[in-house]
């Protein structure tokens, strides 16, 4: 009896090793670019991108001219004048570079922009990859866009179309 239950326990053991884990990938980036929302949102980004930029380079520019015109003015200038021209000159500089930081530093408002923007994007190709995950019972999903060290993998299993039709963007 004994030699029966553990024949069966290595038979149990042995199908379940057999059995065979499913993987698939998606190209983020193919999904993103043949989603009409994503282009249009990134180029109101870049607009805004290329509006703040030019706010940053009129006011360096600003700082350029002003400290052109004191070069010009040094010889007829008393000492607390050029004084208060370089500070008046390094307070534009650091103005232009606290816009800077405002506008494109780690936290700043294009980063909270883009994430605001993008994020109801993303969600919602996950919740479309989690969706179709579950109903073919997939254990692993790649991205095959940031995935670098993926060298081949057969396009049997990229979803990134299945994933633009349950999105209703159908390729």
């Amino acid at each position: 009896m004994k030699k029966i239950i553990a024949l069966c326990s290595l038979l149990l053991l042995c199908s379940w090793a057999g059995v065979a884990q499913k993987f698939a990938l998606i190209d983020m980036e193919y999904i993103l670019k043949n989603i009409p929302v994503y282009e249009m949102t990134n180029e109101q980004l870049s607009q805004v991108s290329r509006q703040w930029q030019n706010e940053v380079e009129a006011i360096q520019q600003e700082a350029q001219n002003m400290y052109k015109t004191y070069q010009s003015d040094l010889v007829f200038l008393s000492a607390e004048m050029k004084t208060k021209r370089e500070e008046a000159i390094v307070k534009r500089e650091q103005d232009a570079q606290e816009l800077k930081r405002k506008y494109f530093g780690p936290e700043g408002e294009l980063f909270k922009k883009r994430e605001s923007l993008m994020k109801p994007i993303q969600d919602e190709v996950y919740m479309a990859v989690k969706e179709i995950s579950e109903a073919n019972n997939y254990q692993l999903v790649v991205d095959r866009a940031s995935a670098m060290s993926i060298i081949f993998a057969s396009p049997k299993i990229d979803i990134s179309n299945e994933v633009l039709r349950k999105l209703g963007y159908s390729k």
